[in-house]
């Protein structure tokens, strides 16, 4: 299988050089092309901070990161900015939808920028908002959807431009428990779109729906788990095994 993201021997410091904090120590990851990886770890393990230099937020103290073979450490400006708009999407814990625009515009945009035909966009547009069930919302403005909602909108417009990496941040977290297993489940369609997730989480039932697990502590991969042929509840059980082996380290992914 095709790597999609290669992360090679990547560190991260923080602060000056009379006081500084290793974020992440030497961490190799790969993820390959439509595989759904979800990344646990305690508050101040790493796995933000991962996501943060996977996304071109934040920038890695040495290392590389390969994305669609791309070496995303290397580029700046406009170079950087083009990659992030074409070959990455974005799903985050508040949504981050624009008020001012409808769930239909709010779709649209990064298409729009990209000068698809609105031909395309609609036809696009309809065909994800099908899947995701929000035919029934696309006219309607953030504030008069629910969470759920919300979220599965955020989800259509980070998948609309068929992006290398899709890289969602506790895309449940605002959610109710209802609400966020019918995202979860939704997120079953991105898997068929041969869409490829990373996804950071505390919890151990948002997890239990990727494909792979990867625990990060002290800024190091501490293990991993593969569902394989496992039942959502039998790889559930396992997650939660790791959790209690972290002992209290992962007290707040439950």
């Amino acid at each position: 299988m095709e790597n999609i993201l290669k992360v090679e021997n990547i560190e991260k410091y923080y602060g000056s050089r009379s006081s500084l904090t290793k974020a992440i120590d030497n961490l190799s990851l790969d993820v390959e092309k439509g595989e759904f990886v979800a990344i646990m770890g305690a508050s101040g393990s790493g796995k933000t901070t991962l996501l943060n230099v996977v996304s071109t937020i934040d920038h890695v103290t040495s290392g590389h990161i390969y994305v669609g073979g791309t070496d995303i450490t290397k580029l700046k400006g406009n170079d950087l900015n083009k990659f992030r708009r074409e070959e990455l999407g974005f799903i985050f814990q508040d949504f981050n939808l624009l008020d001012t625009l409808t769930a239909y515009e709010n779709i649209a945009l990064a298409l729009s920028i990209q000068n698809v035909s609105a031909k395309e966009i609609d036809m696009r547009i309809k065909k994800v908002a099908e899947e995701l069930d929000i035919e029934s919302i696309l006219s309607k403005y953030p504030y008069q959807m629910s969470g759920g909602q919300k979220q599965r909108v955020a989800s259509a417009r980070a998948i609309i431009t068929n992006p290398k990496l899709v890289l969602a941040d506790e895309p449940t977290g605002a959610l109710d428990s209802k609400s966020a297993k019918m995202l979860l489940e939704k997120f079953n369609y991105l898997d068929e779109l041969g869409a490829t997730i990373l996804m950071v989480t505390h919890d151990a039932f948002t997890a239990s729906y990727a494909r792979r697990v990867v625990f990060i502590k002290d800024g190091k991969i501490f293990k991993e788990i593969n569902k394989g042929n496992d039942s959502r509840k039998e790889f559930f059980d396992k997650i939660i095994d790791v959790v209690t082996l972290l002992g209290g380290d992962l007290s707040d992914a439950l």
